[in-house]
């Protein structure tokens, strides 16, 4: 097997570099404090009925560039994405900065790393 990185992997770390991420800590904290904060599950519909982050929208990565604009007129919206380990939240959050989202972040180590550190989950449609 090769060093090399896939072609994914390159693709993501593309992505990454042209994007802001945040913290599992820091987004947990904000939702303590009461912040105003939009947390957008991009996993599939699968992943998400098995648990997910509670108060979480489910807009997979299949469909959040078509259906965003219906949920989140504002582009200002603060918007934290989340995937299972962090790459489709990073390349959904580039595409909605392409689409003129200005307060996005993917969340670092998505809900693998949220539920590592034994925050809430909820399970089912929200």
């Amino acid at each position: 097997m090769s060093d090399k990185p896939s072609r994914f992997n390159e693709f993501v770390a593309d992505a990454k570099r042209r994007i802001q991420e945040v913290a599992v800590e820091d987004v947990q904290g904000r939702l303590r404090r009461g912040d105003q904060l939009n947390l957008i599950d991009v996993r599939e519909e699968s992943e998400w009925m098995q648990s997910h982050v509670p108060n979480a929208v489910h807009l997979s990565k299949g469909v959040i560039e078509r259906d965003v604009e219906k949920r989140f007129p504002d582009l200002n919206a603060k918007l934290v994405l989340y995937c299972g380990g962090g790459s489709r939240s990073a390349l959904a959050a580039d595409n909605l900065q392409k689409m003129g989202y200005r307060n996005v972040r993917s969340m670092i180590g998505g809900f693998r790393t949220w539920r590592e550190e034994g925050l809430p989950v909820e399970t089912g449609p929200a």
